[in-house]
């Protein structure tokens, strides 16, 4: 599915950032205010009645003027101490409130046509290498045939070369194509000054140099010196939305500022020249992509953003031992490196898809599904009852789904387990069909195809959910702010007329 050992930068998901915890800190007080100033105010015009009330006009002696008029005094301090710890609350909550955060655009890089790889080239290169026995050469040519992937995807420049050339120079060279033409197509479209990113978070799960590729961002575009930059790596296919969700925590903190995410993987030093079977999966499936995004908490960019980001809920299943070896970097007998991929992959994801999207259902989902779900929880759990899990509609809370292209296999289940219909994996599917598995970024390029349908109306939620080594299952809410256009220079402008087109099985 994606390659990636677990090691990286981990963000535990229940975490709370200053403003976060302020937040909910201010909202108490003005709870508290509200109920000790309706409070006050109720005695301030009871007690004076009751008073009164209580003894005849002609018994009103001085005593019970000046009991009364302690009262008075009493209630219209205490109401002015909780106006004045209601205006308190309510000042500082809205100082510390959650920013939004919105996506002004992002790119997607699409490389140049000589470094497409046809089904025959790759083979043809894979046999003359002198590398893969027989049974490896026909295991990798049936892979391919039920992949999913089409005839127009692309990998690096080193691996063009007979044989290939995967060498550090290589490596760079492939970081530095893919994510320089992603930024420079987001910096050309959004005319954003470098100078004004404040906030700048790469991913790249396997290929992690000195100095690290924020670093060669830094360098190419001249970012100011106290950007916040960071590198996350070794965290698979899932890292776009780990990415997503740091910049946002960041950008709660630094105020009126933009965040960049890149999202990449390498492949020239990652291909896998050995002959055991679950490592030869990723070197049919992956291949060469990478986006960049714009973020921003400026509420001036709200006008022109296409998204506001709504939620984003991760996962985290790696305490469970087979979880964590799953998707897993080794070396084989023959000392070869490669990413191994297990075959309890599929019930692994399965399993953390359930709990990611139970901490997400209760966000998105109409209360009506929220009971329904909830009940057979209850009924399953605690009653022991053999029904079946109850599967929420979530079509009622999104329209339109951008589910990472990891694999034919991947989409396959997550479309029967979601109950979706063929429409709603439509862009996944097309995004594997044309470019294949980019790991981190290919729910950009999904995101990117259904713009370039113009099916993006304002309103719409979009869910884009990500799995990852480790393992991990991560989601991203956005929510259109108008009709959404494709951008000039996007990864589907040359070919989004010919699509969908229609799958073998």
């Amino acid at each position: 599915m994606d390659p990636g050992s677990a090691v990286g930068v981990q963000i535990h998901p229940n975490r709370r950032v200053l403003p976060d915890f302020l937040q909910s800190v201010n909202l108490k007080y003005v709870k508290l205010g509200y109920h000790y100033l309706i409070t006050n105010l109720f005695t301030l015009c009871i007690i004076p009645l009751i008073i009164i009330t209580s003894i005849e006009l002609s018994q009103l002696e001085l005593h019970h003027l000046a009991q009364l008029w302690f009262h008075l005094k009493c209630n219209l301090l205490s109401v002015l101490a909780a106006s004045a710890f209601l205006i308190f609350g309510l000042t500082s909550y809205i100082m510390t409130r959650p920013r939004p955060v919105y996506l002004v655009d992002f790119a997607c890089y699409r490389p140049p046509d000589h470094l497409k790889a046809p089904f025959h080239r790759f083979m043809e290169h894979s046999r003359l290498t002198g590398d893969f026995d027989d049974s490896s050469l026909e295991f990798q040519r049936k892979i391919l045939e039920r992949s999913g992937l089409g005839d127009d995807t692309y990998v690096p420049e080193a691996m063009h070369f007979v044989p290939p050339r995967p060498t550090m120079a290589a490596a760079r060279d492939e970081a530095e194509q893919v994510m320089f033409g992603a930024l420079d197509n987001l910096f050309l479209n959004t005319q954003v000054k470098t100078k004004d990113i404040g906030i700048l978070v790469v991913n790249c799960s396997l290929f992690n140099p000195t100095p690290s590729l924020s670093a060669m961002i830094v360098n190419k575009y001249r970012l100011r010196g106290n950007i916040a930059s960071f590198n996350l790596g070794g965290m698979g296919c899932s890292a776009g939305v780990i990415a997503v969700d740091l910049a946002k925590d960041l950008l709660q903190v630094h105020r009126n500022t933009y965040a960049v995410a890149v999202s990449t993987e390498n492949i020239t030093q990652n291909w896998y020249f050995g002959n055991k079977k679950s490592m030869l999966i990723p070197n049919c499936l992956f291949r060469v992509g990478c986006s960049a995004i714009l973020l921003s908490n400026k509420s001036a960019d709200k006008r022109r953003a296409k998204y506001k980001l709504v939620h984003t809920v991760r996962t985290h299943r790696g305490a469970d031992d087979k979880a964590f070896r799953c998707v897993y970097q080794e070396q084989d007998d023959a000392g070869k490196t490669g990413v191994s991929l297990s075959k309890d992959l599929m019930a692994i994801a399965g399993g953390a898809l359930k709990t990611n999207i139970t901490t997400l259902g209760p966000l998105v989902l109409p209360i009506s599904e929220q009971l329904l779900f909830f009940a057979t929880l209850i009924m399953k759990k605690l009653f022991k009852a053999d029904v079946k899990p109850y599967i929420p509609d979530f079509n009622l809370a999104f329209d339109h789904f951008c589910i990472h292209a990891g694999g034919r296999a991947v989409i396959d289940e997550l479309e029967k387990n979601l109950q979706l219909l063929p429409e709603h994996v439509e862009a996944s599917r097309m995004t594997l069909h044309r470019f294949g598995n980019t790991s981190s970024s290919s729910i950009w390029y999904e995101l990117a195809y259904i713009e370039a349908k113009g099916r993006m109306r304002k309103g719409n939620r979009v869910w884009q959910i990500a799995f990852g080594s480790g393992f991990k299952c991560n989601s991203a809410v956005w929510e259109a702010l108008r009709n959404v256009r494709p951008s000039p220079n996007g990864p589907w402008e040359d070919c989004i007329d010919n699509y969908p087109v229609k799958l073998i099985d």
